[in-house]
């Protein structure tokens, strides 16, 4: 049986009440760090930290990579929030319990999401290392009924049956890939599907041919379930996975997935994705301010 979300409105609303009372921010940008993806946070300016145990209702992270803390304040003059830290439904918890902060960032004043994760790369052309662009994904969990909207609709949220095939915004795809162009890293950025499985277990050599034949080029276990939720709350949505290896599809050879290597990944390639956020950022800053452009 799925669970259901137990988070009323006026739970969350509970949570964003807390963090305002403390922080002079009123964030329009959201941010999620992937794994080893945590210096996003640190190019915040005068930030206002918050360790995930110590905020009401709030779930704690518990995967190395992921620091567990919510970060407030600004980059390139535009106040924002960022996690630190996600979370898994490997973990235990429920998908709209892995989703649920978004909701919070909604009623914190948050009109645009930037998602990162770090992938393992199924499309053999991508190599470790490359960024990819997200245009669309496979929620291989929402499939077999897994989905955070699961449950009674509150229409303060969205509506019922939102579409997903805008999902992550067409023009903000074209403005990370001319960001790119800008920071000359054109020749690591790819744009493709990623696809959400459940983990901790990496895949199996079937399971990611099979995926292949399905259409992704990325494949991670996260990030879906906060786009969802994000689309459904009527947020601008920016998804960019760092592939931090290539999957493995023969089986007879010789390598294996590990964490310590999407680590080392993320680390080597830091910089260069916090360049391109920061550009993004400074690129959309009027978009941010202006709710009037959040079309659906």
């Amino acid at each position: 049986m799925v669970e259901v979300s137990e988070y009323e409105y006026e739970k969350v609303e509970e949570i964003s009440n807390y963090l305002l009372e403390r922080t002079k921010h009123r964030p329009k940008l959201g941010i999620i760090c992937g794994s080893g993806l945590g210096g996003l946070a640190d190019r915040l300016d005068e930030k206002d930290v918050f360790a995930y145990e110590t905020i009401p209702h709030f779930p704690v992270s518990t995967v190395v990579g992921h620091s567990g803390c919510l970060v407030f304040g600004s980059i390139k003059g535009v106040s924002a929030v960022c996690m630190k830290g996600r979370f898994h439904p490997y973990e235990g918890y429920a998908a709209w319990k892995c989703a649920m902060p978004v909701r919070v960032m909604k009623l914190l004043g948050v009109n645009t999401l930037i998602v990162t994760n770090a992938a393992g790369g199924i499309n053999a052309t991508f190599g470790v290392g490359d960024i990819m662009v997200i245009r669309d994904h496979i929620n291989f969990p929402g499939l077999s009924g897994t989905n955070p909207l699961v449950g009674p609709n509150d229409e303060r949220w969205g509506s019922r049956f939102p579409p997903l095939n805008k999902a992550y915004d067409p023009q903000l795809i074209k403005l990370v890939e001319s960001c790119a162009a800008e920071l000359g890293l054109s020749d690591i950025m790819r744009e493709g599907v990623y696809c959400m499985v459940g983990g901790p277990s990496y895949e199996t050599v079937a399971e990611i041919r099979a995926l292949h034949i399905l259409g992704a080029d990325a494949v991670g276990m996260s990030t879906v379930n906060e786009v969802i939720f994000a689309h459904h709350c009527h947020m601008r949505v920016i998804g960019l996975s760092l592939i931090t290896n290539k999957c493995v599809m023969t089986w007879d050879s010789k390598d294996e997935a590990n964490h310590e290597e999407v680590l080392q990944t993320g680390k080597s390639r830091a910089k260069d994705l916090e360049n391109l956020v920061s550009l993004i950022v400074e690129r959309c800053k009027q978009q941010l301010f202006d709710e009037k452009s959040v079309n659906y």
